[in-house]
């Protein structure tokens, strides 16, 4: 159960990015909670990505804003430089997520324990999870297959989510419908990813808004951080 009830919605955004402040107030608005991974050594840089023919920000807040951007949600580890770990040595993947985890711990004042995957495709693999497993504090980490499913997942090193907000949007909206109408008789958890630039690529933020005005504020349903809902 989820702090007494079978039901529970979390969120789960990649890279640390300015946009994320805005969807922070979007989120506090509506009582909702998320977990923002987070590439440390990446920290404090600009840049710009070309999505769907559409530039949109790529900015990375400075390593002393940290802790106020991400006040009320979780911090966790998205690797220090992004790399795709499936191509890495066993002491680079050990480098890039453990080293990320401590210094993420620090900047956050509590210790980091979440993760998610950087990079699309084939991102992770049994053999990653194993290294961080062994090696590291990472206690879950996300990938990005979507199983469009609320059930529970045993495997926390490998853990799939519900659904992906870019792309998804239309699934997204039908998931929630019954995730909301559902009379849970085993935990259920309804889990959402994404980027926040993304919604500057359409400039979807107002359909994001009316989807955490739909999903929260059920008696029935717990919302909670990542960790909050798998730990």
């Amino acid at each position: 159960m989820y702090n007494g009830k079978m039901k529970a919605v979390t969120f789960s955004y990649d890279d640390g990015v300015t946009q994320d402040k805005r969807l922070i107030e979007m989120f506090n608005k509506y009582g909702l909670k998320a977990t923002f991974n987070i590439n440390s050594g990446k920290l404090g840089k600009a840049g710009a990505l070309v999505r769907e023919g559409v530039t949109v920000a790529h900015v990375k807040p400075q390593p002393c804003e940290i802790r106020a951007i991400y006040e009320g949600h979780e911090i966790a580890a998205h690797t220090l430089t992004h790399p795709n770990l499936t191509t890495l040595g066993d002491d680079d993947i050990i480098k890039e997520v453990e080293n990320d985890r401590l210094a993420l711990s620090e900047l956050a004042g509590y210790e980091v324990v979440g993760m998610a995957y950087p990079c699309g495709g084939v991102n992770c693999n049994e053999h990653v999870a194993s290294v961080i497993r062994e090696n590291t504090g990472i206690k879950y980490s996300r990938t990005i297959i979507s199983t469009h499913s609320f059930d529970k997942q045993e495997e926390l090193l490998m853990f799939n989510p519900t659904v992906y907000h870019h792309g998804e949007f239309d699934k997204m909206f039908e998931l929630a419908e019954r995730f909301i109408e559902m009379k849970a008789e085993t935990p259920q958890l309804f889990y959402i990813w994404g980027h926040a630039y993304e919604f500057d690529i359409a400039n979807t933020w107002s359909r994001m808004e009316e989807f955490c005005k739909l999903i929260s504020g059920h008696e029935d349903i717990f919302y909670g951080t990542n960790k909050e809902v798998l730990l």
